[in-house]
């Protein structure tokens, strides 16, 4: 083993929608969490883990960090992006764009007291509308905090993104390995393939979306040449499972197909995927069911 292998782990950290989800795929170049453009997809911590010759980033995505508070699964959020920080030896706290909102702020109170060093990744600079606003804009977010290095990047596009995994390479401690080099993540497929359904529901439903809305996997089954899944949607009222369901089944149909596909990529193999609507009332706001349906604080 080389003497100077760097390993270590990387907080990516943000406000709802900034695009840590879509940066962490793009750096492991494969889906491991689930986007849409609807904020606080992400609800749980998921470490994204690349491995190189010479250097091992362990990337803990979380769910983004927002005032609002009012409902069990919005303290769960906050509560696992808040205990991402602590041992990290890195932190990228991403915004978007040049626009400072007040949950950067929020976002900027949490960091006050790390000793580590935070790198500032300045997201979708691809959708500035112009590209002159972009200088003023970081030398206004460059008096916000002493940054290690501020990054102007585009996770979508993959703009810059080598200078931000160079800048984070850098800063990680000499030490060996804590992963096999081809693992990806700490999710097993159980995890994953309820996550991919839950994408399809938020990008299927936009504005309709019911956000007392969660992905139960019952039973998972893998044969030599087919793998058979079993889901429950978790809605909280009967109105949001017709919402779910849509006319004719058309919605939960057209959601089952769109997760199979992502979900048989994943495990390379074909899939028999089961979905089934149920209602729960009120669990999202409900600290017991929360825990049963596995939103731990650890996770």
């Amino acid at each position: 083993m080389d003497k100077e292998f760097r390993c270590g782990y990387v907080a990516l950290i943000g406000r709802p929608n900034v695009g840590k989800s879509t940066l962490l795929n793009r750096i492991l170049r494969q889906k491991i969490s689930i986007t849409s453009r609807r904020p606080q997809t992400t609800r749980h911590r998921v470490l994204g883990i690349k491995t190189e010759a010479s250097v091992q980033t362990i990337y803990v995505d979380t769910p983004g960090i927002h005032a609002f508070s009012g409902r069990a699964m919005n303290r769960h959020m906050n509560r696992a992006a808040s205990r991402a920080l602590q041992d990290v030896d890195v932190v990228v706290f991403l915004v978007e764009g040049v626009r400072w909102m007040p949950d950067d702020e929020l976002v900027l109170e949490k960091l006050r007291d790390l000793e580590c060093p935070v790198i500032l990744a300045v997201n979708k600079i691809d959708l500035l509308d112009s590209k002159e606003v972009l200088l003023p804009g970081l030398q206004a977010l460059a008096g916000k905090r002493a940054f290690h290095q501020i990054i102007p990047i585009s996770a979508r596009k993959g703009d810059n993104i080598p200078a931000l995994e160079s800048c984070i390479a850098a800063l990680l401690p000499v030490a060996p390995p804590l992963f096999p080099e081809d693992q990806v993540t700490d999710r097993p497929v159980r995890f994953l393939a309820a996550e991919l359904v839950r994408e399809k529901l938020f990008r299927k439903l936009g504005k309709e979306l019911p956000y007392g809305l969660t992905v139960e996997v019952e039973q998972f089954r893998s044969e030599k040449d087919i793998t058979h899944i079993h889901a429950l949607i978790w809605v909280e009222r009967k109105s949001q499972k017709n919402i779910v369901i849509g006319k004719q089944g058309r919605v939960l149909k057209e959601v089952g197909q769109e997760a199979r596909r992502d979900i048989e990529e994943l495990v390379e193999k074909k899939v028999n995927l089961k979905l089934w609507v149920k209602v729960k009332e009120g669990w999202a706001d409900d600290e017991r069911a929360l825990r049963s349906l596995g939103y731990n604080d650890d996770n």
